[in-house]
């Protein structure tokens, strides 16, 4: 009896009769059903609003990010359960762990970023805060918070696990409640993530729920606090993009769509060069990597016309070696299709194709492994267009599966404008070792492409390849690739999150973003603000320091110390004829001396101070002149950690201001402090 898969909604698991067969990729025997029954998308979104959101804001970000970073390895420790399920996708090892340790990375990744980058509480401020008038009491920034919506989720199918955690890491830190929609094609594996997600109990529930099957009216159900978005064709994605409901209520949709992305050999390298081999190895792996269907695999290898037979030669030679079959072979080195929906459309993408371009290689079809003849295979299929300029099919026809086509160009300008045919894509890596080259033609390309990955014999040490969507960079494209953007770090949190502009006092402002904001009340305490435990370190806390008249036998001493003998600091002459017609203290100095003004120098509840932010020397510094430093508690992040002996710690930000005699700012900036809690 085959498995009947269920979503969950509402806090429950729903479905019980059989409806669409989903069949193993591998044999075409069927391994589960869709449900039958239809959801009730307003008790999900109801759910969603009532349930998820509320447990969401009860936390903060830094408390969001340790449920993703537990459930990272909740995931790890039980994949090998996913790794059994993703065989039948067509996945072979290394294709699912891109797809399941790739997806626990992304939650591990995202992790970090909330713990590093975002602060305690629910509210970013999106500073500096700036004057709006000349007496300082009334000034601007701008604040980022959460929506207080639903985020929708649609996923295509060849990234069952990852498409929804790389989806679902930054809008769960944002504070959205999510609701994942994984292509039917492959959902079994996206449901058995899920039972091991609801099995962990590590989110609070309603902050995910699962559909299998089809939306219904849950678009319908959606208002203009919530987000959708889509990954999948550009077919699809232009249809929900103009769904009524969302145009009415200007729901945010973020589309990612196939596209047809490009990889350029530079006009600089030739057969002999290490960067022909590379450029090589790059087509025929995105041909193979999970047979080829990933919406960054490479569509169009554009190469010089002379090195084209070349080309092709050598990638024939490299896709011949390619074994295909059943993944569970050890032989085998690259799967079927992942349903034979999948195979049917590519074979008929191929023939349109061929109508413009020649056939370079067409791998042999004696697939290892039992049953496989009932398989959704497709094999390595790589065309060839001489004139690729005057057609269109090749830049407009995508096979979602092991194929791609070499076409010519005459020089860089015109594989340029190649590239530019695609019409937007998520990726294009251009092949050079020839920094002009690269100088040349990136900005050229960045206008249609998301992500621009230059390889030559130095990054390929190290470089992730042409289609791997890394968390920290931008993931999306324009035009064809459905001109929206994911992941790129906490760019991604903050599409989740709602841009507002604050205007009011300096100390309305301070209240407001729980940051000190220049011109702000402050809090002279009694007691100096490096003795004060993290718990009854108050925003706004200040020291207002003595006085230090700086000599020449400072600038003399620092000098020697340092070994800078800028002319600036030392010959007299030379700086009467600069523009501050004297001899100025070093920059470093001036830093060094306000933290003499500042520190307080017994042991004490500041553990060590870890970096410099926004520093700024506004005014020079002459010999005579006397500095004072005003040292102010900024912002608190309490990122919920213990040291080796169990003492827990958080982050401090000071802001710090060096005047001189006349009151003038001479430097700005702030001060990153590690401080103890009381226990």
């Amino acid at each position: 009896m085959t498995q009947i898969l269920q979503s969950y909604i509402g806090g429950r698991w729903q479905g019980q009769q059989g409806a669409a067969a989903l069949r193993s990729a591998v044999n075409g025997t069927t391994i589960a059903h869709t449900h039958a029954e239809a959801l009730d998308f307003g008790e999900a979104v109801e759910h969603a609003r009532r349930k998820g959101l509320p447990a969401l804001m009860a936390m903060d970000f830094q408390e969001r990010a340790q449920r993703l970073k537990a459930l990272a390895k909740y995931l790890m420790e039980h994949k090998e359960q996913l790794y059994a399920v993703s065989a039948h996708t067509g996945a072979t090892r290394v294709d699912s762990w891109i797809d399941i340790d790739g997806g626990a990375g992304t939650l591990f990744a995202y992790a970090a970023i909330g713990s590093n980058e975002l602060p305690s509480g629910n509210l970013v401020h999106e500073g500096p805060a700036f004057a709006l008038g000349k007496k300082g009491g009334f000034s601007g920034t701008h604040v980022l918070v959460p929506r207080g919506g639903v985020a929708v989720h649609i996923n295509a199918f060849n990234f069952p696990v990852w498409g929804l955690l790389e989806k679902f890491a930054p809008s769960f830190l944002a504070g959205m409640p999510c609701i994942g929609k994984p292509a039917s094609a492959t959902s079994y594996l996206t449901e058995a993530a899920m039972r091991l997600i609801v099995q962990s109990g590590i989110l609070p529930e309603g902050s995910l729920q699962l559909v299998i099957g089809g939306t219904g009216d849950l678009l319908d159900r959606l208002n203009g606090a919530d987000v959708v978005t889509f990954t999948g064709s550009a077919d699809t994605a232009s249809r929900l993009r103009v769904h009524p409901n969302l145009i009415a209520h200007s729901v945010p949709f973020n589309a990612e769509a196939d596209s047809l992305n490009c990889a350029i050999l530079g006009p600089d390298v030739g057969p002999d060069d290490e960067e022909f081999t590379l450029f090589v190895k790059e087509v025929a792996r995105e041909m193979t990597v999970k047979a080829g269907q990933k919406c960054t695999a490479i569509r169009r290898a554009i190469v010089p016309a002379k090195h084209l037979d070349a080309v092709c030669e050598q990638l024939a030679a490299r896709l011949a070696k390619t074994t295909v079959g059943d993944p569970a072979d050890e032989r085998v080195r690259m799967g079927p299709l992942a349903s034979h929906a999948q195979q049917a459309d590519v074979a008929e993408r191929i023939a349109l194709l061929r109508q413009d371009a020649e056939l370079v290689y067409a791998g042999k079809h004696d697939w290892i492994g039992e049953g496989t003849a009932q398989g959704a295979f497709c094999a390595p299929t790589l065309l060839a267009c001489r004139k690729p300029m005057a057609v269109d099919s090749v830049h407009t026809i995508e096979a979602f599966g092991p194929v791609s086509t070499v076409m010519a160009y005459q020089d860089l300008d015109e594989a340029l404008a190649l590239a530019a045919r695609g019409q937007g894509s998520l990726v294009a890596t251009l092949v050079t070792h020839d920094a002009a080259v690269a100088a040349q033609a990136i900005p050229a390309m960045a206008a249609w492409h998301g992500r621009l990955h230059i390889l030559d014999r130095e990054s390929a040490v190290e470089s992730t390849g042409h289609g791997s969507p890394l968390p920290t960079l931008k993931h999306g494209g324009p035009g064809r690739a459905g001109g929206g953007e994911e992941l790129g770090g906490v760019r991604a949190v903050k599409h989740y999150l709602q841009r507002a502009a604050v205007q009011g006092s300096p100390t309305m402002l301070a209240a407001v973003t729980g940051e000190h904001v220049r011109g702000a009340k402050v809090n002279n305490t009694a007691v100096h603000p490096f003795r004060s435990y993290f718990e009854d370190l108050q925003i706004g806390d200040s020291l207002l320091t003595h006085r230090r008249t700086v000599g020449e036998a400072d600038i003399v001493a620092f000098g020697g110390i340092s070994g800078d003998y800028f002319y600036m600091h030392f010959d007299e002459v030379a700086a009467k004829d600069s523009p501050f017609g004297k001899r100025i203290a070093h920059g470093y100095f001036v830093l060094s001396a306000a933290a003499g003004l500042f520190v307080s120098p017994a042991p004490g509840p500041v553990l060590a101070n870890y970096g410099l932010d926004t520093l700024r020397f506004v005014k020079p510094v002459g010999i005579g002149d006397t500095i004072q430093a005003r040292l102010t508690a900024k912002r608190k992040i309490d990122r919920n950690k213990v040291d080796a002996k169990g003492v827990g710690q958080g982050v401090v930000a000071w802001d710090v201001e060096v005047t001189n005699q006349l009151g003038e700012l001479v430097a700005s900036y702030d001060i990153l402090t590690l401080v103890a809690k009381r226990s």
